[in-house]
């Protein structure tokens, strides 16, 4: 269904007392700087009954929350400054109220979402950076409930960063922030910012990439899991997370679907596989860090499959591969991996580097990305007018990207996927896929 969604109020929104002089100055990590300049995304929906008596104390209560917890997270009410730091100068965020014009209820328009659509929820483009770190924007549909958009600067903030400021937002504006520990600006001690960076952060990015909302439900998910700890032998170890497991199963469908067994130029072309992994490097360091540490503090893990390695294999058991070698890489992210990336070493995104390069005259990488958000309390958003009926996500467009939210209810998972029009139409003909996924909501 298309929405339609039209701004009628911007205004900027600005710290209740000034950031501190000493404060002014906030330098980015190296971790910073290798993040994409892009915002994270998020918009949660709220039934609410008899919502237009209540949308002046609604809008009131979220831009003096606001206000409020930009004294805490003051780096983004400033303005990122060459790439290297933040004037913390309290210029403000942007802050809007829409009008959803569609003649449909909130419960039709999330019925069947499309992350596209969702896009027209959110204060900004989410594929490039405007001056604000932050945006919000307050959605009223007509026939009731409403959509709170928001988005923060990947170049300032990871998305566990983006969660605890939503999180203390939440709390300030139900007067309980003093139950909230106050964010810690450690990163770029721990991960030293770097003068010469010779690497693009948007590397990865179409605008040919579409998005798309796939669900797999708790039990689906269970029977992966069961098959693949049954099968990849892992007597002895903890078996298979549902992230793990999930990870495995879409990119064996994904390779499965688009791979080509009469290629002409299979014998010509070497092609390398690579799954990688967004990973949270709080708990790697020791002592570990706190949630509420403010930043990119994350690495990527790789899991890389030569052409050659996969042709030893019937396509049904590419599963099984990959959940092996998924398992490995991720428990190489240690403390020593972490101190090899504080100390400007970071072996894993070298050899990543290298093999583009080996691969650039002739051959070809294909990796796919993972990140995933579950386990965060996305549906812990209740501002004072209940809990979210449904939290979603926007059109990404990174190329062969899939993160992860937890469903509502149970332990289930919803799966934003981008990658190009033909590969999608390939992975959607798969029968081996279709079956795994339920239909949304």
């Amino acid at each position: 269904m298309k929405v339609e969604v039209e701004v009628v109020s911007n205004e900027i929104i600005k710290p209740s007392s000034p950031t501190p002089n000493h404060f002014r100055h906030y330098q980015l990590s190296f971790l910073d700087q290798l993040s994409a300049k892009r915002y994270n995304p998020f918009v949660f929906f709220y039934e609410i009954e008899d919502h237009e008596s209540k949308i002046n104390e609604i809008s009131n209560k979220i831009k003096n929350s606001l206000s409020e917890v930009l004294t805490l997270y003051y780096p983004l009410a400033g303005r990122v400054k060459n790439d290297r730091f933040v004037d913390c100068n309290d210029k403000g965020v942007l802050y809007s109220v829409a009008r959803v014009k569609c003649p449909c209820h909130l419960s039709q328009a999330i019925k069947y979402p499309l992350p596209s659509e969702l896009s027209n929820f959110l204060p900004f483009q989410i594929n490039e950076l405007t001056e604000f770190s932050i945006g919000v924007q307050l959605n009223v549909f007509e026939s009731g409930g409403i959509a709170l958009g928001l988005c923060t600067s990947h170049q300032i903030a990871d998305a566990l960063s983006s969660i605890m400021f939503i999180k203390t937002l939440v709390a300030i504006a139900r007067r309980e922030a003093d139950h909230i520990s106050h964010p810690e600006f450690v990163s770029a001690m721990l991960f030293p910012p770097l003068h010469d960076l010779e690497f693009d952060p948007n590397r990865g990015t179409s605008p040919e990439v579409i998005s798309k909302r796939f669900v797999f439900e708790s039990s689906t998910i269970e029977a992966i899991r069961s098959k693949y700890e049954k099968k990849t032998c892992l007597e002895g170890k903890r078996r298979p997370s549902r992230v793990e497991a999930l990870s495995a199963f879409i990119w064996s469908r994904f390779v499965a679907a688009t791979s080509c067994d009469d290629d002409e130029n299979s014998d010509k072309t070497k092609k390398v596989y690579a799954v990688i992994h967004a990973v949270n490097l709080r708990p790697k360091l020791d002592p570990p860090l706190p949630e509420h540490s403010f930043g990119n503090i994350y690495r990527h893990s790789y899991a890389y499959f030569p052409s050659t390695m996969l042709s030893s294999y019937e396509k049904d058991d590419y599963g099984y591969v990959a959940m092996k070698e998924i398992r490995a890489g991720l428990e190489k992210m240690d403390m020593d991996y972490v101190r090899k990336v504080q100390e400007g070493d970071d072996v894993k995104t070298k050899l990543f580097n290298k093999y583009i390069e080996e691969l650039s005259m002739n051959g070809q990488l294909i990796s796919f990305g993972f990140t995933s958000l579950c386990r965060f309390p996305l549906y812990d958003a209740d501002f004072g007018w209940g809990k979210p009926t449904w939290v979603g996500s926007a059109s990404l467009d990174y190329d062969n990207l899939a993160a992860f939210v937890d469903t509502k209810t149970g332990n289930g998972i919803e799966a934003y996927v981008s990658m190009k029009e033909e590969s999608m139409a390939k992975l959607e003909d798969d029968m081996e896929f279709l079956k795994a996924v339920s239909r949304p909501l």
